[in-house]
């Protein structure tokens, strides 16, 4: 089977990370996954919201949203609607669960970080893309309150990315991009720790229902993925 833009069945999109990309941000990059485009940053406040406050811990959330020229027809913004799309909504959420879930928020102590994920160009798998830079924009953001003494340890226990695995004209492939994945028999998308461990699987049979063959060569892929998203995260998160 040959793919659209002529990968193997396993192959990633070319990934490229551009750290420090703005310049106010405590944390920032801008992370290309194939025609994928988004700006992460990390914007640290010393205050936690109304719930966590007087415990000693911190907290990390996420926001999400595509600019309106980033797809082949222009998205309205939201504040147009004086509300957020369900859409941005449910990524937004997905990128804060997975982020969270590698903060030691005691070691953070009580204070946020804000991660926007903000899609210049968008062209399949912007949530994953957000999830895998958003990460290392959140370290760059935590390695400077350790360098500027704010916190006595990395609040960070291991490096989080996520990658989009589907089922396209009945094979199991990596990394849609939007041709495949407004095509796909089957859509899935999975974020994984640097350990091998699991946070999120979604997936769904949107031609059909899929088989538990099916479940296992889709998350073997994305194990794959992942820990290659890992290799290249990691060229990041080196002290400066």
């Amino acid at each position: 089977m040959t793919r659209p833009d002529g990968r193997t069945p396993g192959a990633l999109r070319p990934v490229k990370i551009t750290p420090h990309y703005t310049m106010h941000a405590e944390g920032s990059v801008l992370i290309e996954m194939g025609n994928t485009k988004v700006i992460c940053t990390a914007s640290v406040e010393d205050n936690v919201p109304p719930f966590l406050t007087g415990k000693g811990l911190g907290w990390v959330t996420a926001e999400y949203a595509m600019l309106p020229r980033a797809t082949n027809t222009r998205k309205k913004r939201d504040i147009k609607s004086l509300k957020l799309d369900g859409r941005s909504s449910e990524i937004q959420r997905l990128i804060g669960r997975s982020l969270r879930a590698v903060v030691d928020r005691a070691a953070l102590g009580e204070r946020q970080i804000t991660v926007d994920c903000d899609v210049i160009q968008a062209d399949g798998g912007t949530r994953c893309a957000s999830i895998t830079g958003g990460f290392v924009a959140l370290w760059l953001a935590c390695q400077k309150l350790l360098e500027d003494g704010v916190i006595e340890k990395m609040p960070l226990t291991a490096s989080v990315s996520a990658v989009s695995v589907g089922i396209f004209e009945n094979e199991a492939v990596m990394d849609l991009n939007y041709a495949e994945d407004s095509h796909a028999i089957v859509d899935c998308n999975v974020v994984m720790t640097s350990k091998g461990e699991f946070i999120e699987v979604q997936g769904t049979g949107e031609g059909r229902p899929f088989t538990d063959a099916e479940l296992k060569k889709l998350l073997a892929l994305a194990k794959r993925g992942c820990a290659r998203l890992c290799k290249v995260q990691q060229k990041h998160l080196v002290k400066r």
